[in-house]
């Protein structure tokens, strides 16, 4: 028997998710001077545009130096101290330079772009953060432990971080799961589409696994704690998708070697082109000038805008296309992806159950057998009874209205009396003889009236229209075979694979699975783009080379995780995406070109010769127009198409 005492409450935490992308930025730092740094510049131009007196605008441009390089001028600080050179301090120093000699236009603007850069890095690591603890806020902070007394059993409620391997809990009806674990008693469906992908709850009875965070249905559940909360599913997704993270963060050691040798050559032939006239003899002032002169044609300014406005513009008309891509380097990667894997649920299918054929028995017609489903099942709260009822009013059914005593049956389905007789809606379980069945594949329910079957109707989760065409486009672009990864069963995935056309399945894959067989693909020598919507691919998005998420129905943790975001859901946009990456970097490479030759010409000419300075920063400025000019035909809406 089991002590009478109040039931203890488990609430949940209020979940917000992550702070939104705004309020992520307002609360760095970085973001806020860059953007005083901005505003100072434009105010700056504004004026000496407008005419305004030279203090004027040379004031506002010494102001952005100071919002916008104070940081950089420190870090690069600090890396000379460990004897290292990085490119921010050169574009200070280039900066300065500048300005020494009356070019504090050039400068601001150098400032502007590295301070800008500096704030975007600074907020995709911040929504990273956010992201991987709004995920462990899935997991209730409480949970119900069931201990053991002499007359029975007491119930207290704990903190989840509490429960140790061998505790039982209580799980409630519409409570989530405080732990992975077993149960030992009691029947329900589990909704844990977070954690698998699984589009339809899972039935759940004695000796089925549970895990941490997934939502209970209407039955009452005892589940023995396998696992302590530091251990589970959950936990391991957070630690897998911060290593994953780690891991591409140093891939950026190769990039920033370059930067390294790229600003030591710069400011030592900086200096020799000031030490070695001095040294033969040549005066100071004319030596400074040429050196000066220098530091401004080799700056990189128009390097920089070799690769930024391409980028940038294809990152536009990206997003007036429906696709959000969270940062130039994102953009240049997608172009260079070798193979593309998909998620199942709510990636290349719509993520709720559909109805897709109704089979009557003798006697029945299907609008009979789906309107007397639906009233049964007008109030429940399951996918699939909500699945028939909207079925039922697309087709203008009129259900019964003389509907009562329902009871939802945890684990198998509903009952009710409609119209008097005693009807039942069954979810078919494994080894049942369900009557009349379909040949679709999908989830089969019985519907029985009196005891007696009226038919049968099958639910599936519907492939999107789009997504066979997509499937075959990006197996076009990249001619490797494409992949599908899916914590749902063999069945599910084999029958979205043959829709859609996907060449490879992996099906029954745990979140760490999907993040192996990803890291296994890359091992082999393939540049990955993953494309999912769950909590489930986090991981594996953070560790494919380009993670793709789809926007309506993914959560906070894959948005955040994944480099860029299919607003609309439209899988038509992923070729579209690869091919304006593909253009995009033959963009940077003829622009790098143009710049190459300017930096180049200039050089040499000031070596060998004398380069006015006016002329200089002609020049100079001259290339970063030209490549500036050249990115920006990426915006044209030509450029959008596979």
């Amino acid at each position: 028997m089991s002590t009478l005492t109040p039931p203890a409450p488990v609430r949940d935490r209020v979940r917000t998710g992550p702070p939104s992308l705004i309020a992520t930025g307002l609360g760095l730092a970085e973001v806020r001077w860059a953007a005083a740094a901005l505003a100072l510049f434009l105010a700056g131009w504004a004026a000496q545009a407008a005419g305004a007196p030279e203090w004027a605008w040379w004031g506002l441009f010494l102001a952005c130096y100071a919002t916008g390089g104070w940081e950089p001028t420190l870090a690069g600080l600090q890396a000379l101290k460990e004897r290292t050179l990085d490119v921010d301090l050169l574009m200070i120093v280039a900066a300065i330079a500048a300005a020494s000699i009356g070019q504090v236009f050039d400068g601001a603007l150098l400032i502007v772009i590295f301070a800008t850069s500096g704030a975007l890095e600074a907020v995709v690591t911040q929504r990273t953060a956010d992201s991987v603890s709004a995920l462990l806020d899935l997991a209730p902070e409480r949970a119900v432990r069931l201990t053991p007394t002499a007359d029975g059993e007491r119930e207290e409620a704990v903190d989840a971080s509490e429960l140790v391997v061998g505790d039982t809990i209580l799980v409630r009806p519409g409570e989530r799961i405080g732990a992975d674990g077993t149960v030992v008693d009691g029947e329900s469906e589990v909704d844990q589409q977070a954690i698998t992908g699984e589009s339809v709850p899972v039935a759940r009875s004695a000796g089925g696994e549970v895990l941490s965070g997934t939502l209970n249905g209407t039955g009452v559940l005892r589940v023995r704690v396998d696992r302590a909360a530091s251990e589970s599913v959950i936990a391991r997704i957070a630690t897998l998708v911060e290593e994953a993270s780690a891991t591409k963060a140093a891939s950026q050691v190769f990039i920033e070697k370059v930067e390294q040798r790229y600003s030591a050559a710069v400011v030592v032939a900086t200096l020799l082109v000031l030490g070695v006239p001095l040294a033969l003899g040549a005066a100071f002032e004319p030596a400074l000038l040429r050196a000066i002169t220098f530091m401004i044609v080799a700056s990189p300014c128009a390097v920089v805008l070799s690769t930024m406005p391409p980028l940038l513009a294809a990152i536009a008309n990206a997003g007036r296309h429906g696709v959000l891509v969270k940062s130039a380097t994102v953009m240049e990667r997608v172009g260079r992806t070798d193979l593309v894997a998909f998620d199942k649920t709510g990636t290349l299918t719509h993520g709720t159950p559909e109805v897709t054929e109704v089979v009557p028995r003798d006697g029945y017609t299907a609008d009979e057998v789906l309107a007397t489903a639906a009233a049964a099942e007008r109030f429940s709260e399951h996918p699939l009874g909500r699945a028939i009822c909207a079925a039922a009013a697309e087709r203008g059914l009129d259900a019964p209205a003389d509907v009562a005593g329902f009871q939802a049956l945890p684990g198998r389905g509903v009952s009710a009396l409609v119209g008097g007789a005693a009807i039942r809606v069954e979810r078919a379980q494994s080894g049942d003889a369900v009557p009349a069945a379909p040949a679709a594949m999908g989830t089969l329910v019985g519907v029985l009236r009196d005891g007696e079957p009226m038919g049968t109707i099958a639910l599936t989760d519907a492939v999107r229209a789009e997504a066979p065409a997509a499937v075959a486009a990006v197996r076009a672009a990249t001619t490797a075979p494409v992949h599908l990864l899916t914590g749902d069963n063999p069945a599910a995935a084999a029958r979205v694979a043959d829709a859609t056309g996907v060449d490879t399945v992996h099906a029954g894959l745990m979140p760490q699975d999907k993040a192996d067989i990803v890291r296994a693909l890359q091992q082999d020598g393939s540049r990955v783009l993953l494309v999912g919507d769950g909590v489930n691919d986090a991981p594996a998005l953070a560790t494919a080379t380009t993670g793709i998420a789809m926007g309506r129905r993914g959560s906070d943790l894959a948005l955040d995780t994944a480099d860029a975001v299919i607003v609309r859901d439209d899988l038509a946009a992923l070729p579209n995406l690869i091919a304006l990456s593909r253009r995009a970097r033959r963009f940077v490479v003829a622009n790098l070109a143009i710049a190459a030759t300017f930096i180049a010409v200039l050089v040499t000419w000031d070596l060998v010769a004398t380069l006015p300075l006016p002329l200089a920063v002609a020049g100079h400025e001259g290339s970063t127009v030209i490549v500036a000019l050249n990115g920006l035909r990426l915006l044209s809406g030509r450029a959008w198409r596979a």
